[in-house]
């Protein structure tokens, strides 16, 4: 599959993406977008920027002076990548029912892997110190297994699900929030199926 994004990474892209018709005369130099994105090292910003460049989303620099530029993908070709099954909303809180709909939703393309996915909108504050925010919009790769310290889509008896941080031990399934308020959801094993993990992240500033 292919290897996904960080979420530094992706915060990088997607304010890269929102700001696109500003930057396209005098893209950004990294100093502001360091300003910008509340980062104070330029130097880890310059990471992300290259990871990105190896990505094939910015053009690769050739002086700092000329700025970061998004590079330019054909829309028809993107079109054909770029929309996934919008299954609903899912609690980053207490479980609440996972609404499934038809509704398809348009994603960047390197949000998502090779793999079957799919997009919920997030409601709730549990999962706030991990940058996931209520009405953020996840990209979910469909998966019934996950790794100690993913961030899964978790289906709690069959019938409620939660977006939340995974721990498998042999007798119990530890469910953690991200908010230092809330307190890990401890559960059988049998009582819950994973059904996806996070492998991207949207958000809209409008």
């Amino acid at each position: 599959m292919n290897q996904p994004l960080t979420r530094k990474q992706r915060e990088v892209y997607e304010y890269l993406l929102d700001h696109q018709p500003e930057f396209s005369e005098r893209p950004p130099t990294l100093e502001q977008l360091c300003y910008h994105l509340g980062l104070k090292s330029r130097g880890s910003l310059h990471k992300h920027i290259h990871a990105l460049i190896n990505f094939g989303l910015i053009e690769p620099m050739d002086g700092l002076h000329r700025g970061i530029r998004l590079i330019q993908v054909d829309e028809e070709a993107q079109d054909n990548h770029s929309t996934l099954p919008f299954a609903g909303r899912i609690a980053a809180g207490e479980p609440i029912e996972a609404v499934e709909d038809c509704e398809k939703i348009e994603i960047p393309p390197l949000l998502k892997t090779s793999e079957a996915c799919y997009v919920l909108q997030v409601a709730g504050d549990s999962m706030v110190e991990a940058g996931i925010l209520d009405g953020d919009h996840v990209i979910i790769e469909k998966r019934d297994s996950a790794r100690d310290g993913e961030v899964v889509v978790a289906l709690i008896n069959g019938e409620e699900a939660t977006l939340k941080t995974i721990e498998q031990r042999p007798d119990e399934v530890v469910l953690f929030p991200a908010n230092s308020s809330m307190e890990p959801m401890h559960y059988r094993p049998e009582q819950v199926t994973i059904q996806g993990v996070l492998v991207g992240q949207m958000r809209s500033y409008h």
